[in-house]
């Protein structure tokens, strides 16, 4: 069995003009880990937190403490952007460590990462919704690529939200033509990220990665107010993109011919595709 992890990052809210803090970017990824490798993968984790962040907690904790220590994304998004050189090399140490992880366990990762408009429309809780269908037929690909079947555990964010997101994928399982999603064995569920190291691998993604070199890639050039942009986020594509591209899944449908799957980026503003976020 496979168990697909999904976290977001960025906030669901228009970008009114070029002067408005909101963020600019809306991503969401999800990583395919197989259940054998959740015990090796949690393990992985703790020491990567023990390694790099010794001061979090107390002398004497219990080693598994350190689950409730979670590293956050967002401030290695922020140290990457730092004008301390020794904040980037550390962010760089980190999220290089992270995906040396994933690598080693098989992880495949993929995501949606969405450009808002300028003083465009943003509907942020029907993009949240379409989107986690596609992770999961996306993820239904790869099941039946491994004659598996699989679970959905998505980082939680309040009941109304989460119902709304597990009704729209019940709808379309018990639809009248038959499931599009026969390979998982239940709705996707909800978990919060300081138990689950899936959870917290998958923000570490979105957050430190995918958020950051969207922002500098597609939008910095068209904002003045660049609280969520820096040059230094041209580093993390310089030194990660590659790694991020040989991660995702993909699968080539044998009617069409075309790929789909991965990481897929939504530009409305400069129209550009995916591959601008890895080379």
């Amino acid at each position: 069995m496979y168990i697909c992890y999904i976290d977001e990052a960025g906030c669901t809210g228009a970008l009114p003009d070029i002067n408005s803090s909101i963020q600019p970017i809306f991503a969401i990824s999800a990583i395919f880990l197989h259940q054998t490798r959740v015990n090796a993968l949690t393990n992985d984790l703790l020491q990567l937190k023990q390694r790099f962040f010794p001061n979090h907690l107390p002398v004497g904790s219990l080693y598994h403490d350190w689950m409730t220590v979670e590293i956050k994304g967002s401030e290695l998004r922020r140290k990457a952007r730092s004008s301390n050189r020794n904040d980037r090399r550390f962010s760089y140490m980190v999220i290089g460590k992270a995906l040396e992880i994933l690598e080693h366990h098989g992880v495949k990762i993929v995501g949606d990462v969405f450009v808002k408009q300028i003083g465009g429309n943003f509907n942020g809780a029907s993009v949240y919704t379409s989107t986690v269908q596609s992770i999961c037929t996306t993820f239904q690909k790869c099941l039946i690529q491994c004659d598996a079947k699989g679970i959905v555990i998505a980082d939680s964010r309040n009941k109304p939200k989460n119902a709304n997101v597990a009704h729209s994928i019940f709808t379309q399982r018990h639809r009248a033509g038959g499931s599009p999603y026969d390979r998982l064995i239940e709705l996707p569920t909800f978990g919060h990220s300081d138990n689950h190291a899936g959870l917290q691998f998958s923000d570490l993604i979105c957050s430190s990665l995918l958020f950051p070199i969207a922002s500098q890639v597609c939008i910095s050039q068209h904002l003045t107010n660049q609280t969520h942009c820096s040059p230094y986020y041209l580093n993390l594509k310089t030194k990660f993109g590659h790694r991020l591209k040989s991660l995702q899944f993909r699968y080539q449908d044998q009617t069409t011919k075309y790929w789909y799957g991965g990481i897929k980026l939504h530009d409305p503003i400069n129209y550009f595709n995916a591959p601008v976020l890895f080379v």
